[in-house]
């Protein structure tokens, strides 16, 4: 007995490959290195402002840091969001180098470092909120901004470092093949 043409070809019966449903899978795969990343902004806003000084202050509970209107609180808030941006970025490149080195790897970079920016944008804004909500009440003085981002080039830390570590381990491992000659090179 002979089988059909569309079981000996792997088609299915309509003609679809059979294997399409894993491209589905492996596209939405992909789009989640930009979704993830933007959705973990939300957390690292609201761990920022629980950190920072000017904030919820965790870190120092020193009394001095704790309003948001003094200047001392300036840098060490800023530092804390880069902190913690750079921590998130060390944390998806070590993803990205983790996942399988199949074709897309430049997309999934790509789209890690874009959420990563959404990432940072969102973990700025989170973070004004949380100061809008439970920061302390009443009005800031006259020329000063309360609890804000005073740099905003902290916000570039996070896709910064996921495309720099993306390229060191990638010229790592190109490192680590050696040289081939001959039949080998190709």
């Amino acid at each position: 007995m002979t089988l059909p043409a569309y079981e000996s070809t792997g088609a299915a019966w309509n003609g679809i490959p059979a294997d399409v449903g894993g491209e589905a899978v492996r596209r939405s795969r992909t789009w989640a290195w930009l979704v993830v990343p933007a959705a973990a902004g939300i957390l690292l806003g609201i761990a920022w402002w629980l950190l920072a000084p000017g904030g919820a202050n965790l870190l120092t509970r020193d009394p001095a840091l704790g309003d948001p209107s003094t200047p001392l609180t300036r840098l060490p808030r800023d530092l804390v969001l880069a902190a913690l941006l750079l921590l998130a970025g060390c944390f998806t490149a070590v993803l990205l180098d983790s996942s399988r080195p199949e074709q897309g790897r430049a997309l999934r970079t790509f789209l890690a470092a874009a959420g990563g920016l959404a990432g940072s944008a969102a973990a700025w804004q989170v973070g004004l909120l949380a100061a809008g909500w439970w920061g302390p009440t009443g009005a800031v003085p006259a020329g000063e901004d309360g609890f804000t981002l005073r740099s905003a080039v902290v916000l570039i830390v996070w896709p910064f470092t996921v495309a720099l570590l993306a390229f060191l381990y990638n010229l790592f491992s190109l490192l680590g093949r050696g040289t081939r000659t001959g039949d080998q090179a190709h």
